[in-house]
């Protein structure tokens, strides 16, 4: 028993646009079948996608207030490749960003809605990622939570160290879950967080009790009787656990 992430949830106020941001930024496509706005690889509405970790734009109408402890980095393949999409992203809306990241080889951005991501220089590590090279998680402690997601996962654990610890799909495909340490504590509910799902045919009550306890902790953000589970882990980093496809 282990969980697969499948996509990245992003609240906005304004999900479709941020939405249609996401997908012209990836190359992707935006898909609308509800409430929610899906982001992912074009030919056709395929979800959970069997190699790329979608993203799911949940409209709510809170405004960002502060810097998100979870984001998105994109990968480039040249020097040319990275300021082409710098500059491409800017045309779509997105801004640039100070986080406190001094000088560094890496761009950071802010989506129309103000959720950083980064535009990273070519690194060979990330050069089958496709246009997410990672999901980034901001941390007191990488190695504690290498130790839970790897327990809940059932993704590969690639390097950990006490600054920086990162996981992978065990097929080699899609991004990497990296978690950062960083002296910032979270102070609000996170703005962006990852939706994960049971493989067929297992249980998700089972899922989740396994999840507790590993350490996680159930949340109440108000949302009823919905079918998915909300959680958060160790460091209180929130996530849910859908319910299980057929």
């Amino acid at each position: 028993m282990a969980l697969r992430p499948v996509q990245v949830n992003i609240k906005a106020v304004d999900a479709r646009a941020v939405g249609r941001f996401w997908a012209e930024a990836l190359g992707w496509h935006a898909y609308s079948p509800g409430a929610t706005t899906y982001v992912g690889p074009g030919g056709g509405l395929v979800w959970p996608h069997p190699t790329a970790v979608g993203i799911d734009v949940v409209p709510v109408p809170e405004r960002k207030t502060t810097k998100n402890r979870v984001h998105l980095d994109l990968a480039t393949t040249s020097a040319a490749h990275q300021a082409e999409l710098i500059a491409r992203l800017e045309a779509l809306g997105a801004t640039r960003a100070d986080v406190g990241q001094g000088k560094v080889p890496w761009t950071v951005l802010a989506d129309p809605e103000g959720n950083e991501f980064c535009v990273l220089e070519p690194r060979e590590i990330y050069r089958d990622t496709r246009p997410i090279a990672a999901v980034v998680v901001d941390c007191a402690d990488p190695r504690a939570m290498a130790r839970f997601w790897d327990e809940a996962l059932d993704w590969t654990l690639h390097e950990v160290s006490d600054d920086h610890a990162s996981l992978r799909s065990a097929a080699g495909v899609g991004p990497y879950l990296e978690f950062l340490r960083t002296p910032d504590v979270k102070t609000v509910p996170d703005r962006v967080h990852l939706d994960l799902l049971p493989h067929p045919g297992d249980d998700k009550a089972a899922e989740v009790a396994r999840l507790r306890a590993l350490g996680a902790t159930g949340l109440d953000i108000g949302q009823g009787d919905v079918p998915w589970t909300c959680l958060t882990d160790p460091e209180g980093h929130e996530f849910c656990v859908l319910a299980p496809t057929v």
